[in-house]
């Protein structure tokens, strides 16, 4: 008898729900997140099972990689921004959803992630922590610009808010509090700077760019950092059949539910992959200083819409220009642009 399990995780435990293929219940239990007892719940049923499902959560890495060690290969992962229940459900638990995700196994619907290869997934995860680090180096740079446009009337740029000196900052602002304020942002600029340095330097004595990823820094705002970034978080590109799927899985595309000719609900611009999105940003913003056709093609956008929703365009741009010179392995060329 065949059987196919749903896997519920959840931060400190996991439901654990069996069927056989006629979608009758032969096993149910919630079992701690303790991957020897799970191991252990599963193993009587181990040669009858021909596939689990493990919910794409924030902590499912322990939990697949486990499964996968053991010698369950047949393991898939669960996408939930693309699996929709029946709304009108009255009633709704673990257990529901941990047979939910065996009967769309079975019926072979089942909307898949993507398990990225263990052994690359560190590395990336430190790139991911670079961007976090480079988004807060970013808003502590924006703080203090707003604090000394407030105080003082002047508009920095970013370049001349990374040369400030304390000694700038006592001429600037003659209040002890705003100095303090001043003071622990410059700080914190200042050592953001110094742990991407760090990680940068990990980074790239752990990375090399693949083949299929070299031509991408032949793209004008691209270097190796962004680069890498992208490498490391499309992996295969294979994967995606098509430039739309591609340029949506970067969160490049608009999102819209529409029922007779008007919108209807929100929609799903979430889904995809955050990092990304804010990889191609950077390339875009990045782009325009470097490419006059860049910076055209942001003017005219600019123009009839708004600066964020013509960064967003070059980005899309960007992200499907990308896509062909991972596939293809071929240079950028800026008279296509």
């Amino acid at each position: 008898m065949e059987l196919y399990s749903g896997l519920d995780l959840h931060s400190t435990n996991t439901y654990i729900g069996i069927l056989d293929t006629n979608f009758k219940s032969v096993f149910k239990k919630r079992v701690p997140n303790n991957l020897d007892l799970i191991l252990q719940t599963l193993q009587p049923f181990k040669d009858q099972l021909k596939g689990l499902v493990v919910e794409s959560t924030f902590n499912w890495y322990w939990l697949v990689d486990g499964l996968m060690d053991a010698g369950y290969g047949c393991v898939h992962l669960a996408n939930p921004s693309a699996i929709k229940q029946y709304e009108g459900l009255k009633h709704s638990d673990d257990q529901h959803d941990a047979f939910f995700l065996a009967q769309l196994l079975i019926l072979g619907i089942l909307p898949q992630g993507y398990i990225y290869p263990k052994e690359d997934r560190a590395v990336r995860d430190l790139a991911r922590k670079r961007m976090l680090l480079v988004k807060h180096k970013t808003a502590h740079i924006l703080s203090l610009q707003s604090l000394i446009a407030r105080c003082c009337g002047q508009r920095m740029s970013k370049h001349q808010i990374r040369k400030l000196t304390v000694a700038n900052l006592r001429q600037l602002l003659k209040e002890e509090y705003l100095l303090l304020s001043a003071q622990a942002s410059l700080n914190i600029i200042d050592f953001l700077i110094q742990q991407i340095k760090a990680l940068e330097k990990a980074i790239k004595k752990e990375v090399k760019l693949d083949k299929a990823y070299e031509q991408l820094i032949t793209v004008p705002g691209i270097g190796f950092i962004l680069a890498m970034t992208i490498m490391l978080e499309v992996g295969d590109i294979s994967r995606f059949a098509k430039v739309g799927n591609f340029a949506s899985y970067c969160r490049c595309v608009s999102s819209q539910r529409l029922s007779d000719g008007k919108s209807k609900g929100s929609g799903n611009r979430k889904n995809g992959n955050r990092y990304l999105g804010w990889a191609f940003v950077e390339a875009a913003q990045l782009g325009r200083r470097y490419s006059q056709r860049f910076s055209r093609y942001y003017d005219r956008k600019a123009a009839q819409t708004n600066t964020i929703v013509a960064t967003k365009a070059l980005s899309n741009k960007l992200a499907r220009i990308c896509y062909y010179i991972m596939r293809d392995q071929v240079p950028f060329r800026e008279e296509l642009f």
